[in-house]
């Protein structure tokens, strides 16, 4: 480790010795094409690496979903200039509430359809870039703030447990609290492995019957997306089973959603992350899956399948059993279904993993 930034063990600093750049709205270059060459390593040291945190996913939320006033505070070691902190955030007055009229920071990405985020830190360093955060939000050039909101924080995160006992050097009001869980489980090295571990034996029997039915009955393909593939007509086909699978998905992908997934498939599909998968059944799409491959995990981020059609084959657990398969074939250590408690995740053997939140306030 470079000498000028060894790791403070004080528990207690509220100092920071990192130099702090911070590039605000007006900055030319921006903070995200500054730091790309960075980027995704730092994210890599962290202690959580988490895909929503890559510069791919951060740089097409903010061009898609991004409002507001975008500040990107970097933090290095004084000498060597290694960077080992990120503060990617974007700065808006609230409309509406009880905090109507006040200035709120939120990490990029929040609050929707980024399941978790935090502060970028390398790992043993998070205490030192939460101080030199503190700091550069009480110097002279931040802007004026009143919130700053840290949302989708995973349960490994130290953002939750020692940025709020800091930020009280500053007479900061700190509320921390668990706004949703996030199933999922450890993928041992052979299919019936998890099914033998993973799975109760009443589930267990359930998704070798509906899948050896559906094979049985029918010709069943798995399809993945490819470079060589039409993006966007694919792209079309996961949002129609999405859409028609239940009410609230319908409603939740509006155009600008529709815009959203596309932007994301295509960076992902470039970086090599992207796993779009369709079941076929007797050569119709009839169940959907929209997940990454990241860092030996598989991420599983939205999924659809018409209910009119093929309901009698359930094509949904079906494609979910052979995703699972796939992602041990692959060396995936971690299936991730991510925000929510939807019933079936723990049908399959997920257990619930903590997503807490941080607000910061001044008094």
């Amino acid at each position: 480790m470079n000498s000028d930034c060894l790791i403070q063990d004080a528990p207690a600093a509220s100092a920071s010795s990192l130099l702090s750049t911070a590039y605000g709205p007006h900055a030319h270059p921006t903070g995200f094409e500054v730091l790309a060459a960075e980027w995704n390593d730092l994210v890599a040291r962290t202690r959580f690496n988490s895909i929503f945190l890559t510069h791919e996913w951060q740089t097409t939320w903010w061009a898609a979903l991004g409002q507001g006033d975008l500040w990107i505070v970097a933090f290095r070691c004084p000498q060597s200039k290694t960077l080992v902190g990120i503060a990617p955030l974007f700065l808006h007055t609230l409309e509406s509430g009880a905090d109507a009229g006040k200035r709120q920071f939120n990490l990029v990405g929040c609050i929707e359809v980024s399941d978790y985020l935090d502060i970028i830190a390398e790992r043993d360093r998070e205490q030192e870039v939460y101080a030199a955060l503190l700091a550069w939000l009480h110097g002279p050039d931040a802007p004026a703030w009143d919130i700053l909101d840290i949302c989708n924080l995973p349960e490994a995160s130290l953002t939750y447990q020692v940025l709020p006992e800091l930020a009280t050097t500053y007479n900061l009001d700190a509320t921390v609290f668990q706004e949703d869980t996030a199933p999922q489980f450890i993928l041992p090295m052979r299919y019936e492995e998890y099914l033998q571990t993973q799975v109760d034996k009443k589930q267990r029997h359930e998704i070798r019957r509906k899948q050896r039915r559906a094979e049985r009955e029918a010709a069943i393909g798995l399809y993945l997306v490819e470079p060589e593939h039409v993006l966007e007509a694919e792209v079309d086909d996961f949002i129609a089973l999405q859409r028609a699978s239940r009410a609230d998905k319908a409603d939740f992908m509006t155009p600008q959603m529709r815009r959203f997934f596309l932007a994301v498939a295509r960076r992902m599909l470039e970086a090599g992350y992207l796993r779009l998968f369709f079941l076929t059944i007797n050569g119709d799409k009839a169940a959907t899956l929209f997940a990454f491959e990241y860092d030996r995990r598989f991420w599983l981020y939205n999924s659809g399948y018409d209910p009119d059609a093929h309901a009698q084959l359930s094509p949904g657990w079906v494609l979910l059993s052979y995703a699972i398969q796939y992602a041990i074939a692959t060396g995936c250590r971690v299936f991730d279904f991510m925000q929510g408690d939807e019933e079936y995740k723990y049908r399959f053997g997920a257990t619930d993993y903590k997503v807490m939140r941080v607000t910061l306030r001044k008094a």
